[in-house]
């Protein structure tokens, strides 16, 4: 703010320059802003000696366990389907292959049937999922 707008030049002749009784608007207060406003900047050297802490992290974060995103054999069916209709199916010994990485799932689980013959590329699955897939003609990978 420029000099020449400021109390102090305006208000020359009325000691509390609109400041109310006297005392007011001196000594403490909010001098530097209030709390801990001015931390980063103007307070800093009071941050180095009284609070040096108070910055930064601090403590332990336990790493987050991840879910398995999982799949049921019946979805898989119809993927399996879709690829065949759109044309953009690979086949290996007349099995289509469903690379299940590719398309972001972890593990497959055993609800419903499969109805095409396909080669599953998948991380991990349960075992109900496994007797299902031999038992359709199907052929389960383990991908790396």
């Amino acid at each position: 703010m420029p000099t020449r707008l400021r109390k102090v030049r305006k208000r020359r002749g009325s000691r509390t320059h609109g400041w109310g009784q006297i005392g007011q608007h001196r000594k403490h207060g909010a001098k530097g802003g209030r709390g801990f406003a001015g931390g980063h900047k103007h307070k800093w050297t009071w941050v180095i000696k009284y609070a040096p802490d108070h910055f930064g992290e601090k403590g332990f974060h336990p790493p987050t366990s991840r879910e398995l995103k999982t799949i049921n054999l019946d979805s898989i069916s119809v993927i399996a389907e879709k690829l065949a209709r759109t044309g953009s199916a690979k086949s290996e010994d007349g099995k289509i292959i469903v690379d299940l990485r590719a398309l972001g799932y972890d593990k497959v689980v055993g609800k419903g049937r499969l109805t095409t013959p396909v080669k599953i590329i998948v991380k991990s699955w349960t075992p109900r999922a496994e007797e299902k897939v031999l038992a359709s003609n199907s052929v389960m990978v383990a991908a790396e």
